[in-house]
């Protein structure tokens, strides 16, 4: 087998493969020999069928098969021993059909789309902006106000307020206003609803003012928005029968259920941040404004990020692409690109491309690398906080840690993970490279320079 590589361009290399017949044949008969001895051949026993017989009944197939096997290995170690960098996969130049009854040696072509050298300079140089959010007093209260809804006490009230839940009998009633009577009335002894919950906010506001003991007319329908479900819970009634539920219907207040904010405590630190973190007022509002300045420097990071592609695909986003392979390659892979449609596709790809080949390049200039100790230490972190989204604020290490694991073995996420722990480690990296010109503005002044990136 004889193999060279010629550079068409920069970017671009072709290598022409010539094989001859020594170079594939052992391996065609081994696996005519092998079909032999596994597979059911009519008017042979298994195993008892010469190697000529094979050869007549399968031949034309296994040696087109293993020459193109032979020669898409050779073109694969000769990429993986000279290091090069490939993007998409080695595209063929001609796809015919082999001439095996004429011929027995072989030249093949390949294409090669090489990605770019570049000659990124990073270090102090670098200025890129970074806006920390400055945590207002109002950001706290609001903040300390939601903290002690959820973890405050649900207690009997006498009069409707907005996140209270009214129980009582819910009857249908005719047209008339009168109360349904009869085997096909809706009626609901012990019912309950969550006016706040509503979609039509109408419907919520004829609550308002209500007390114990009052009345409300409503239309269920319209509160629930045609929803069957809630609609059906709301009623207590099958989904099949809300069809027919169109009219309004007539609530006899028995009880309100209003929640009465947490009080400062033990118990209420606890609730928010853990046993023994918090154990006064000055470190529970300190913890608050901790917590919110984390939640916000998710932002300051994506800002950050959007600014670092900007500057850095400013100065080295212009570099040479092979943009005609990897055309083809994109045709070859997606029945749903074609010829005249893939500058198209190629288009909305390319900036994308470009911004990954410099953060590759980045990656491997700051030494970034990623350990199963980052994936798992990200995917507990992602655990803790779908936990906490259901108040779940104190699990054990050991059942975040199996939470974790799960999500990490499941191969639909894991990718993604991948991905974004790379990201984390890229732009900490980068963050400790370049100079950072950091500044403190407020929630509003960050909008306004998110909005004009």
């Amino acid at each position: 087998m004889n193999l060279t590589a010629n550079n068409t361009d920069a970017v671009s290399m072709r290598l022409t493969v010539s094989v001859e017949e020594n170079d594939y044949k052992a391996k065609v008969t081994e696996d005519l020999k092998k079909i032999g001895r596994t597979h059911t051949i009519p008017g042979f026993r298994k195993g008892h069928i010469s190697v000529a017989d094979l050869q007549r009944r399968f031949g034309r197939q296994v040696t087109s098969d293993v020459i193109n096997q032979v020669v898409f290995d050779a073109v694969m170690k000769y990429i993986e021993d000279n290091k090069l960098n490939v993007l998409g996969q080695p595209m063929p130049v001609e796809v015919k059909e082999l001439d095996l009854k004429n011929n027995k040696d072989f030249t093949f072509e390949y294409d090669l789309a090489i990605a770019p050298k570049l000659d990124i300079q990073l270090g102090k140089d670098l200025h890129i902006p970074y806006y920390n959010i400055a945590v207002s007093d109002d950001m706290v209260k609001e903040q300390d106000a939601a903290f002690r809804k959820r973890f405050g006490a649900q207690v009997p009230g006498e009069e409707f307020e907005p996140d209270a839940l009214v129980k009582g009998a819910i009857m249908e009633l005719n047209e008339d206003g009168s109360v349904k009577e009869g085997d096909d009335a809706i009626q609901v002894v012990s019912g309950i609803v969550a006016p706040m919950y509503f979609v039509d906010k109408e419907e919520a506001a004829k609550f308002d003012g209500k007390k114990v003991g009052d009345k409300v007319v409503f239309n269920p329908r319209k509160a629930a928005d045609g929803n069957i479900t809630e609609l059906a819970s709301m009623l207590n009634i099958d989904k099949e029968r809300t069809a027919a539920v169109q009219g309004d219907f007539e609530m006899a207040i028995s009880e309100i259920i209003v929640v009465r904010p947490a009080e400062s405590g033990e118990e209420f630190y606890t609730n928010v941040f853990g046993k023994d973190k918090v154990h006064n007022e000055e470190e529970y509002t300190a913890a608050v404004k901790d917590l919110i300045a984390h939640e916000l420097s998710g932002n300051s990071e994506m800002i950050f990020r959007f600014s670092a592609r900007k500057e850095l695909m400013a100065k080295y986003g212009d570099m040479e692409l092979p943009a005609a392979i990897l055309k083809a390659w994109l045709i070859s892979r997606n029945e749903n690109i074609t010829a005249e449609n893939v500058d198209e596709e190629y288009g909305r790809m390319e900036a994308d491309l470009k911004w990954q080949l410099i953060k590759e390049q980045i990656a491997t200039q700051l030494g970034v690398k990623i350990e199963q100790s980052d994936l798992l230490d990200f995917a507990k972190n992602m655990a803790a906080r779908q936990f906490a989204q259901y108040g779940m604020t104190n699990m054990d290490d050991e059942t975040i840690t199996r939470y974790a694991q799960n999500i990490l073995d499941d191969k639909n996420y894991r990718g993604r993970l991948i991905e974004q722990v790379g990201d984390i480690k890229l732009f900490d990296a980068l963050k400790n490279d370049v100079t950072l010109d950091e500044s403190t503005v407020s929630l509003d002044e960050f909008k306004e320079i998110a909005g004009n990136l």
